[in-house]
């Protein structure tokens, strides 16, 4: 246990990123590992875009209830002014944030500093999303993520919207989205370019 902690309290700068569908668990490894940083005394800050308030307007929270404090931040650019003489960074929701995101947490990892995202890395209509494709590529880690579709019990590929709505950012929980693997993803599309073509993505 010992030197678990130690090792944990002596990483180096470094980026990991946290990835996959609505309901695979991100959110809850976020919080496992920055609560594992900061039982190791660690400085930690964790952040969180502001236009997410589904369960709480400060706090970071999983589908599971677990939650843990955060500063809410309209732009990147506010985590370099907000993580000054910190160890380990947390962003939560990073899909949501703007693209200098990557040239922050590079900053942050050269500088020393242990940044974790979590983030969707797909939209509603299986196409990248945000700035969560970028950081993968630039990672020195990368976890993907699963949950189970809700369909066949497989493993999760998509985040599929069960409401009418083709903005591409739009907040909700299961009463709005479900996770599905690719198959059953496919045929709900199927199904749904018969019964409401309009919302059939582009090919």
């Amino acid at each position: 246990m010992i030197e678990n902690l130690y090792r944990e309290s002596h990483r180096p700068g470094r980026i990991e990123v946290i990835c996959g569908s609505m309901f695979s668990g991100k959110t809850e490894e976020l919080i496992r590992r920055m609560k594992r940083a900061k039982f190791a005394r660690q400085r930690v800050v964790i952040f969180k875009p502001a236009i997410d308030t589904r369960y709480s307007e400060e706090d970071v929270v999983s589908h599971d209830n677990n939650a843990i404090p955060s500063t809410p931040i309209d732009t990147s650019a506010s985590i370099l002014l907000l993580a000054e003489d910190i160890d380990v960074v947390g962003i939560d929701e990073a899909q949501f944030l703007d693209a200098g995101l990557i040239e922050v947490c590079n900053e942050l990892a050269n500088r020393g500093v242990r940044v974790i995202i979590a983030g969707l890395d797909m939209d509603f209509l299986g196409v990248p999303f945000g700035p969560i494709p970028a950081l993968c590529a630039v990672a020195d880690e990368v976890t993907k993520v699963h949950a189970i579709c809700v369909k066949c019990g497989a493993l999760a590929y998509v985040s599929h919207r069960l409401v009418k709505n083709d903005r591409r950012v739009m907040l909700g929980e299961a009463q709005e989205y479900e996770p599905l693997c690719r198959d059953c993803y496919q045929k709900s599309l199927q199904e749904e370019k018969l019964t409401s073509p309009q919302l059939c993505p582009e090919k």
